[in-house]
């Protein structure tokens, strides 16, 4: 019969927890969606984001490492695709304008969705993040259901954190802010995502 590791549950749910709140390029997609599309596009995003959080989380928890020690160059694939997604957003985001409203018949639940899961999926800092806690917290011999309970634990922690960011944003006087202030916020956030690109490429050389 299995039996459920809570020890590992619970420290890697406090690690995960920390790492989701941290600000990056996936904040900063989240928000732009919901700045464009409100609510349902927001939402979008983030279950996007939480479907290729979890992705990274199965493969770190089933095989991630070994993939890193056997096949570098796949990952090193992965990283330079990575790198081209942080800034082709970062230059798509400069060269907008500031009015969300005026680009909100073109927002749709698939882009978000879409931005949201490539955002998290094409970015290798997650799956290196991942890499390195779960390295710190899963044993040898550990039980399936116990893996399985990780890498879904990581993913519900991920979507629920980005649901609350697009949800809680929604309707509120912070958001009309963030939406008078457009042109900035997108610029920063490309200046954002440019340095997430370039870090990147300085751990390669």
């Amino acid at each position: 019969m299995a039996v459920m590791e809570w020890d590992i549950l619970l420290a890697a749910g406090v690690v995960l927890s920390l790492g989701a709140i941290s600000p990056g390029p996936s904040l900063m997609v989240v928000l732009r969606n919901t700045m464009m599309g409100g609510r349902r596009q927001g939402v979008a995003c983030a279950l996007g984001h939480g479907l290729g959080f979890g992705v990274y989380a199965g493969l770190a928890v089933f095989g991630l490492i070994v993939l890193l020690e056997e096949a570098p160059n796949v990952f090193l694939t992965l990283q330079l695709i990575g790198c081209g997604l942080l800034v082709w957003y970062g230059y798509s985001m400069w060269t907008m304008d500031g009015d969300f409203d005026s680009h909100s018949h073109t927002a749709s639940k698939r882009q978000g969705f879409t931005e949201g899961f490539a955002i998290a999926f094409f970015n290798p800092k997650i799956a290196l993040f991942l890499v390195a806690v779960l390295a710190q917290v899963l044993r040898p011999g550990m039980e399936f259901s116990s893996k399985v309970a990780v890498g879904l634990l990581g993913m519900t922690i991920d979507t629920l954190w980005y649901l609350t960011v697009a949800i809680g944003l929604t309707g509120t006087s912070l958001l009309e802010r963030l939406k008078k202030n457009g042109v900035f916020i997108h610029r920063v956030t490309a200046v954002i995502l440019w340095g997430f690109a370039l870090s990147i490429v300085f751990q390669l050389n």
